[in-house]
């Protein structure tokens, strides 16, 4: 079975930042990380042109059968050689972005995680989640008022593939047995993190029924039901929402 993708920007005016691809046996799914408007970034290109050739070059480098991690340090390195001439990587705010690959392999799959994307996998029929949760788990921690961006990439906070291909060895690998799997950014995953309407299960049985575009427009119609975000607190009313399912 090819790999199914859907994916809706979170604003019609606005580059859609989530980026997913694949070949005949890999997938990457990256959700680019934006700094907030008031904010310089440092970086004249933007988050979804980060995105979208940190994306391609991380497939092009699982389909050649690289190491997951060194691709992804290959492809950090080779994106940021292409603009570290014209723009201010040093910069924390510098456009960056979480991770998932995946390579499908005769009897297994070869997995690759990084920050708060999320990649669901089946085995024995029960669905396991593979989750870089340091994000989350460092929220808790933060001092009232502390924005969670001020430990981006730094030693004792969460990571994400920005400028630095030492990112890349902070990521989740691992290998699970040959199955059906869900990979979501934090957009679609808002069905059971923001909405509670789901759970992981649901949403993995929903991509397997129906395709994962029925899970990105149950994301959309729960956003459209709360557009004042009191109901459920949320940074946006809509985000940028991308899943890719797969299944032998």
């Amino acid at each position: 079975m090819p790999f199914l993708i859907a994916t809706s920007p979170g604003r019609p005016d606005h580059p859609n930042e989530d980026f997913a691809a694949a070949t005949a046996t890999c997938a990457v799914l990256l959700d680019g990380v934006s700094a907030p408007a008031d904010l310089d970034n440092g970086c004249s290109h933007g988050v979804s042109w980060h995105t979208r050739r940190l994306g391609a070059l991380l497939l092009a480098g699982a389909d050649a059968g690289m190491n997951l991690r060194e691709a992804l340090a290959d492809a950090i390195t080779s994106v940021a050689a292409a603009h570290e001439g014209t723009c201010d990587l040093g910069n924390q705010q510098s456009p960056s972005a979480t991770v998932v690959a995946v390579r499908v392999g005769a009897d297994h799959l070869e997995y690759l995680v990084l920050s708060d994307s999320v990649l669901l996998t089946e085995e024995g029929g029960k669905v396991r989640r593979l989750a870089d949760t340091r994000l989350d788990d460092l929220r808790p921690r933060l001092a009232p008022g502390t924005p969670a961006r001020s430990w981006r990439n730094v030693p004792g906070g969460f990571w994400t593939a920005g400028a630095n291909p030492g990112a890349a060895e902070e990521a989740l690998v691992g290998t699970v047995p040959r199955g059906a799997f869900l990979a979501m950014t934090d957009g679609a995953s808002r069905a059971v993190e923001v909405f509670g309407e789901l759970s992981w299960e649901d949403s993995f049985d929903l991509a397997r029924r129906q395709g994962p575009g029925a899970l990105v427009e149950r994301v959309r119609v729960l956003e459209a039901a709360d557009p004042s975000c009191r109901r459920y607190p949320r940074a946006k009313v809509r985000d940028d929402s991308t899943a890719l399912w797969w299944e032998p």
